[in-house]
């Protein structure tokens, strides 16, 4: 996994927080349809990059998703706030 997508995943966990698959994709310099291969497998670690328009990860299964995804209604949708918060 890229050294920059390693710091957005640690740093979604760690303040247990969603943020959208465009914002993933803008820092690490794809587009969003990519970031799920970058991600690899689906699971709870990873299951905090979500769909803008549903903020729900794609495709990921009950036991994929980490179990206090929902937890806040707060999703990180802004590269420039990810970029200030993970210091990139």
């Amino acid at each position: 996994m890229d050294e920059k997508l390693e710091l957005i995943i640690s740093y979604l966990n760690k303040v247990k927080t969603r943020c959208t698959y465009g914002v993933v994709a803008e820092i690490i310099g794809t587009n969003s349809q990519s970031v799920g291969k970058h991600l690899g497998e689906r699971r709870p670690e990873v299951s905090w990059v979500v769909n803008a328009s549903t903020g729900d990860p794609t495709g990921y299964s009950g036991s994929e998703k980490h179990p206090e995804l929902y937890r806040t209604d707060r999703i990180i949708e802004s590269a420039d706030v990810l970029r200030r918060n993970i210091g990139v």
